[in-house]
């Protein structure tokens, strides 16, 4: 990667895991008796399939460097009183379906979801299922630390039919772990990986990160070397988003952190590395090996992006159980409260726990459809009179030095972004972001693109 250019677009950006990107929602205007609304459309335009996102934020302790929503804990007490009440959310969204969904996605996300222990994921997973019927194609997966998974947390899931398993990394090396106060042994990421493997979940994916504090390109390429070793059908290699006036703790890190050249240099090499060793580059920070589905979804065209990231499944509907889980109607947004508190009070009361939303307006569905286009297909194309709706509100300054740069091909009714442009993919969505003009220049709202 080019260092001016690097130097040129290591900008502040949104990752569009949706568009409007949550800073810019409009919650003063979001009701919620129009997202029930539109996740009734939703059920009827998915074709009763659904997704299903469940947010289980417990953690034993911190790590310094996560931007997760987690409540730290070390009291399995509170397993029995959250689950119930997921389960009762669930029950609030069926009284709003018209008949029973088919779930086509299942995704568990934290936190650990591992701190559960695996008879009380077993009640929870049951609980769900029984009021659905299951689809053809499913893709259920779960986040794990690799010190926190046992066997029979492994058997379990698999007996429900997940098939997919995030392996938390970030690296391997002790120096860096114990700046991140996370740790994990390489017995403990070795047995979670044949475990897995042997039980017969077919994609095993690793969660690696660079630009953590006293990382150096050493240890970016041993992990590197240890992965490959391992050999997990599929790799997120995305870097270390640094923002400490989200998140607190990650403070203390700057003086430890690897200057944006030293970054690239890391990203680099372990591409390389991944590449040689059979890996493709699938999309953002993302690579498989040829077989696995994510792979073949991005050859096919069918790869989508959400709350989730990339995922191989894509229904109009996904709803998000659990403190600050986020729904997503496709025309609408929904998020719950970040209060383990307020969460539970609010299920309780019988109410559903969003604190914001957003309903999107014409224009944020036209930018919405060709952002997701260049995440994940590296290119979009529009007709003369979609233009007229959403010209003039591009970005063409950014789009002019883009096409400069041989970042993009560009003409006026389609994008490309090159391959040399693939590592700069946000910043090229962002000549499509309307709102970013709103935002206040002066506060730092995202984390940076490269």
């Amino acid at each position: 990667m080019n260092l001016q250019l690097i130097q040129k677009y290591n900008t502040s950006g949104p990752r569009y895991t949706s568009y409007p990107t949550v800073p810019f929602w409009e919650p003063e205007k979001f009701k919620i008796k129009e997202w029930k609304q539109s996740v009734h459309d939703a059920f009827w335009a998915s074709g009763k399939e659904i997704s299903l996102y469940l947010h289980l934020p417990f953690c034993e302790s911190l790590c310094t460097y996560c931007g997760c929503t987690t409540y730290i804990t070390k009291n399995h007490s509170w397993e029995e009183i959250y689950l119930k009440a997921l389960i009762k959310e669930w029950e609030m969204y069926l009284d709003i379906l018209p008949t029973r969904p088919i779930l086509k996605e299942l995704h568990l996300g934290g936190g650990t979801p591992t701190f559960f222990s695996h008879k009380n994921l077993e009640f929870l997973i049951s609980s769900l299922t029984k009021k659905c019927e299951i689809g053809k194609e499913t893709e259920f997966g779960f986040e794990c630390h690799p010190s926190h998974v046992t066997f029979n947390h492994l058997q379990t899931l698999r007996s429900f039919g997940f098939n997919r398993i995030s392996i938390g990394i970030q690296d391997f090396d002790p120096t860096v772990q114990s700046a991140i106060n996370r740790k994990q042994s390489y017995e403990d990421v070795f047995i979670a990986t044949n475990s897995a493997k042997n039980l017969g979940f077919n994609s095993v994916n690793f969660d690696l990160v660079y630009g953590l504090p006293k990382q150096s390109i050493s240890t970016v390429q041993e992990t590197i070397r240890k992965t490959i070793d391992l050999k997990p059908n599929r790799i997120a290699f995305y870097g270390y988003a640094h923002v400490p006036w989200l998140k607190k703790s990650q403070k203390k890190l700057e003086p430890f952190l690897p200057s944006t050249e030293e970054r690239m240099e890391m990203y680099t090499n372990g591409k390389e590395l991944l590449c040689e060793a059979g890996y493709i580059d699938v999309g953002m920070d993302h690579f498989a090996l040829p077989e696995d589905s994510l792979l073949v979804s991005s050859k096919e065209g069918t790869l989508h992006r959400n709350f989730m990231g990339y995922t191989t499944q894509s229904t109009a509907l996904l709803l998000g159980l659990g403190m600050s889980a986020i729904g997503d109607s496709w025309t609408s947004f929904a998020q719950n409260t970040k209060s383990l508190k307020e969460y539970l009070q609010l299920v309780d009361e019988g109410s559903l726990p969003i604190f914001r939303g957003h309903h999107l307006t014409h224009e944020d569905l036209i930018f919405r459809k060709h952002i997701l286009n260049l995440m994940c297909k590296y290119e979009t194309e529009w007709t003369e009179s979609e233009f007229h709706h959403f010209g003039l509100s591009l970005n063409f300054e950014l789009l002019d030095e883009l096409k400069n740069d041989e970042l993009i091909i560009f003409d006026e009714h389609h994008i490309e972004i090159t391959e040399k442009g693939k590592p700069f993919v946000r910043n090229i969505c962002m000549a499509f972001d309307a709102r970013l003009s709103e935002r206040n220049s002066e506060k730092e709202i995202f984390s940076k693109t490269l």
